[in-house]
């Protein structure tokens, strides 16, 4: 009886120190201001988006949701695309409590789609995530699941060149870097002033199949043939071409070929795929492994077919298309179950890039994740709250702070800014402009006895 009473008064005092905790602020966060970390969850609304352009080697689309106790979170759409994709689901999500994640990706799900257009809803999750993290004192990986890796293996891009042997160096300075996953751009063009290597439509003879292989000859002659390398970008292929080419490379024991079909299918590009009979006829006519989709949206609408017919060996979402931290989370783990791995495209800013990582940190079959700017000095400098360097022998560090674990660093933005202000207002999308369904006000009709009314 006694243990009863002080677990009580224990549970009271508990409670009395959580209100004081999540004690009601007020105030919306002007750029670079203090954040406010003692929010009342139960209140919190959204009162504002806002975004900032920041311009690289592809554009980086990077949001800021508001909230009315000082809380704000960064998200980002999918570089080379452009803000207003999550711009225009603003009033969409003002009002709301930002902590109610799911209910809020719902209510977006419908205006978002493939390519470039998957970016509004992915930004808008990064932003909820970044938010409910700095509330509950979390990382964003906690909001979604736990960790199986505390560091992220990275692979990056490197650039051609038509002499084999410059383009074997340039990967061997990459295994200098640390780097322990390699991909190699294989573009048909290499071979282009090549005497019989390329066919009318601009494809690999099979003179000019010889002369690719080349390529990846003196790639694993200056990396090893222990260590994986995958390929990609070869061309306009049709599925025979591919499957040509992908018989071509087995013997180099290819960690994947990369978006091999990119004519004659169904889809809305070659990167998000929506063919997957043809998907799966090129894998059952090869060994080396094939993956595809960093331009798809969703689990149903983009991964459930390729996986659920075994229809290729790894997926390759990239969060900032597929769907954000929750919904990459959904389609890595169906791959798992269904025996396909994953991998993670990407080439966005910091911002972006730690969002891609807290979600890869919960995947039970995760290969490696890209980035595009390991080349750009001052990539980094864009965000602060991170060890740096981010990428760092070839991994990242998962970080174990709330929300993202990122910071803006406003100076090193402004100095990058493609067009627009830094986090300026955007009255201009606080109107519905997508949206289901909506009367807008008073509307003129017949009553029940016939006579014309004007009724709210």
């Amino acid at each position: 009886m006694s243990q009863s009473r002080i677990t009580r008064r224990g549970l009271v005092a508990g409670a009395a120190g959580l209100a004081g905790m999540f004690k009601m602020t007020a105030g919306t966060p002007q750029a670079g201001g203090a954040l406010n970390k003692n929010s009342a969850p139960s209140q919190l609304k959204i009162t504002d988006m806002r975004a900032v352009l920041v311009a690289s080697n592809y554009d980086y689309p990077i949001i800021r949701i508001d909230t009315n106790q000082g809380v704000y979170g960064l998200g980002e759409a999918r570089d080379a695309g452009r803000e207003g994709t999550a711009l225009v689901l603003k009033p969409h999500l003002v009002g709301k409590n930002p902590l109610s994640i799911e209910p809020i990706l719902d209510s977006v799900r419908n205006f978002a789609n493939h390519q470039r257009m998957g970016g509004g809803y992915s930004a808008i999750d990064m932003a909820l995530h970044d938010i409910a993290g700095k509330v509950y004192g979390v990382p964003a990986w906690r909001l979604v699941g736990s960790k199986y890796r505390d560091k992220i293996r990275v692979y990056c891009d490197t650039t051609d060149s038509k002499d084999p042997k410059v383009f074997g160096e340039r990967l061997r300075k990459r295994k200098e870097q640390g780097f322990t996953f390699f991909k190699m751009d294989l573009v048909t063009s290499l071979i282009a002033d090549r005497p019989g290597a390329l066919t009318a439509r601009n494809t690999a003879t099979p003179r000019g199949l010889e002369y690719l292989c080349e390529y990846i000859q003196v790639v694993r002659d200056q990396i090893g043939w222990e260590v994986p390398l995958a390929t990609d970008h070869f061309g306009a292929l049709n599925l025979n071409d591919s499957i040509r080419y992908a018989r071509a490379f087995e013997k180099y024991d290819l960690a994947w070929a990369e978006d091999m079909i990119q004519v004659d299918h169904l889809g809305a590009g070659g990167d998000a795929p929506k063919n997957w009979r043809a998907y799966k006829e090129l894998k059952e006519a090869t060994v080396t492994p094939i993956c595809t989709g960093e331009s798809l949206f969703g689990l149903e609408e983009g991964f459930r077919d390729l996986i659920e017919n075994r229809a290729v060996d790894i997926v390759h979402p990239d969060p900032l298309t597929s769907g954000g931290i929750r919904e990459t989370k959904r389609i890595g783990d169906f791959a798992a179950m269904h025996g396909v791995q994953t991998a993670i495209h990407f080439a966005g800013s910091p911002v972006g890039c730690l969002g891609a990582v807290h979600m890869a940190a919960t995947l039970k079959n995760m290969l490696a994740m890209e980035n595009h700017a390991v080349d750009i000095p001052w990539w980094g400098e864009l965000v602060t709250g991170v060890s740096k360097p981010i990428v760092d022998r070839g991994y990242i560090t998962v970080p174990d702070t709330p929300g993202l674990g990122v910071e803006l660093n406003e100076a090193a933005i402004k100095e990058h800014i493609r067009k627009g202000g830094y986090f300026a207002p955007t009255p201009q999308y606080d109107d519905p402009i997508l949206d289901h369904f909506r009367q807008g006000g008073p509307y003129p009709h017949l009553d029940e006895n016939g006579k014309p009314v004007v009724s709210r």
